[in-house]
């Protein structure tokens, strides 16, 4: 007869629900300033019940940070398999883009965060500038096609659009009864309006 092993540390704790914890300790206290001490006492649970789940901190910076640019390159992938007009896949970047900040704040807000201080945090730092590039490339395509003011530089202009886009971590929360699609929607309008030509 064989047996399972018996599951470590307090019950309810899965990877998911340790790594929802921990980015909510990492974007109140920085990821310096939280120890895995921290996590353990916030969990109720044993460092060596957390390492069940993951190797060391630094694992969970990275499991958190590829949650949110995991999610903005799934975009990216669906914009790049559009026909059409670059100012319509621009748009629909900027859309995807919002709807996963809307759906993985505490995610997106970590990688925002980030400052190159660790292998991790140098790898997150490089896909977000290869993910920049796609977007420069985007509005480049776009004013090529006529789409876009001639008198802005595309480079200028993807900044301040995900500029926009990056700066709702600081004030978005999700409401009962909202939803990402509708500050999707305001977003673009408000973006696009003033991007086309």
């Amino acid at each position: 007869m064989t047996t399972s092993p018996a599951r470590r540390g307090r019950p309810g704790y899965d990877l998911e629900s340790l790594l929802q914890v921990a980015v909510k300790l990492f974007n109140e206290r920085g990821y310096d300033g939280t120890s895995m001490e921290d996590l353990s006492r916030k969990l109720g649970i044993t460092k060596s019940a957390i390492y069940h789940h993951v190797r060391s901190k630094e694992e969970l910076l990275r499991l958190s940070v590829d949650r949110a640019l995991d999610g903005l390159f799934e975009v990216a992938a669906s914009t790049e398999q559009l026909n059409g007009r670059a100012i319509d896949r621009l748009e629909h970047l900027v859309r995807g883009s919002v709807l996963v900040l809307a759906d993985r704040l505490p995610f997106v807000t970590l990688l925002l965060r980030v400052r190159g201080n660790t292998k991790v945090e140098r790898s997150a730092l490089a896909r977000r500038r290869e993910f920049d590039r796609l977007v420069t490339d985007l509005v480049k395509q776009a004013e090529a096609e006529g789409d876009v003011r001639p008198d802005i530089d595309p480079a200028v202009a993807a900044r301040l659009l995900f500029g926009t886009v990056n700066s709702l971590i600081e004030w978005y929360r999700p409401r009962r009864g909202s939803s990402g699609a509708e500050l999707a929607d305001a977003v673009c309008k408000m973006a696009f309006d003033g991007l086309r030509a």
